[in-house]
């Protein structure tokens, strides 16, 4: 769907987006993570004609957009982390805008807004004034304006940040409700549990530059230097730790509560030892379950970037 390459953005002598290159599949939601001024936002503005390119190539579902930009754009659905609708209009009304603008007639974009209004959680509102609604109600509705068209790919640029835990939960379903529909998604995101939650796969970008990128399982097991198993017990497993480290010696035994250990070795774990091990002492083993990273400490490992950090960085920007 989407094949990005050598894409730069210079302001003079200063390089904010350099030589970035990536791919999206058809059907895929593609996550683009990073801090604030990583270049997410400048990237995303390149995808989509709003920001001139430097130098690279984009090529989007076949057409050249250097080339043919609005021939490209009719293709893309463009949600910006800043609402781009009219205070003045209602719900209802900004929606057939936006959809007069990618030349629907007036019957199917008046058919398409009050199905997005309903699709959306917002029929109730869809007569009110844009300026009086919500944040979350707003985000909604810049969506629901920027799919009006149902596009083969949606661009969104930080979809949840700055709204209410309810709507952001909303926003992912819906998102995810478009990708099983068939809509390819590309999104921006400082919020790492929401990449985890909704991508296929996700670019780390640190500096203008793309340090990692992969699905999750790929670059959590990159970043996993030895397997961990932690075992879960009917209780006193305290009492058998000294034991299991002599029993088994080769690998690490840490506890990590009254009633569980974590075994970590630098290679595979095999179970069965273990497991007759605990049965020939009494314990009864009601879990034993893989330890993986999670992408939070991944990015961590990869960027040096503490996500707090990210998030105050953004969330203060956005007051």
């Amino acid at each position: 769907m989407l094949e990005v390459n050598g894409l730069t953005k210079k302001y003079g002598d200063f390089a904010a987006v350099k030589d970035v290159a990536f791919s999206v599949a058809k059907g895929e939601i593609f996550g683009f993570l990073g801090p604030n001024g990583a270049g997410k936002t400048t990237t995303i503005n390149m995808l989509t004609g709003l920001a001139k390119i430097t130098s690279g190539s984009v090529n989007l579902s076949g057409i050249d957009l250097t080339r043919h930009i609005k021939q490209a754009q009719q293709l893309m659905g463009i949600v910006p982390d800043e609402s781009n609708l009219y205070e003045e209009l209602d719900g209802f009304e900004n929606l057939c805008f936006c959809a007069s603008l990618y030349g629907l007639e007036k019957r199917m974009r008046e058919e398409r807004a009050r199905h997005l209004l309903s699709q959306f959680g917002l029929a109730d509102t869809g007569k009110k004034l844009f300026k009086a609604y919500s944040k979350g109600m707003k985000r909604k509705l810049t969506i629901a304006a920027g799919i009006i068209h149902e596009p083969k790919v949606l661009f969104l640029d930080e979809p949840t940040t700055g709204i209410d835990v309810a709507s952001a939960r909303q926003i992912r379903s819906l998102i995810k409700e478009l990708n099983k529909n068939g809509t390819t998604v590309f999104l921006t995101t400082h919020y790492i549990e929401e990449a985890e939650r909704l991508c296929h796969r996700v670019a780390f970008i640190v500096g203008g530059e793309i340090v990692r990128c992969g699905t999750t399982d790929e670059l959590m097991q990159e970043a996993q230097r030895e397997s961990i198993v932690q075992f879960s017990f009917d209780g006193g497993a305290s009492k058998i730790t000294q034991v299991i480290k002599v029993e088994f010696p080769d690998y690490t035994v840490e506890i990590t509560g009254d009633n569980s250990i974590r075994i970590h070795s630098p290679a595979s774990i095999n179970l069965m030892p273990f497991m007759r091990f605990f049965e020939d002492n009494g314990l009864t083993v009601f879990e034993a379950k893989i330890i993986r990273p999670s992408l939070e400490e991944v990015f961590v490992k990869v960027t040096g970037i503490e996500p707090e950090k990210m998030k105050k960085e953004k969330e203060g920007r956005k007051k």
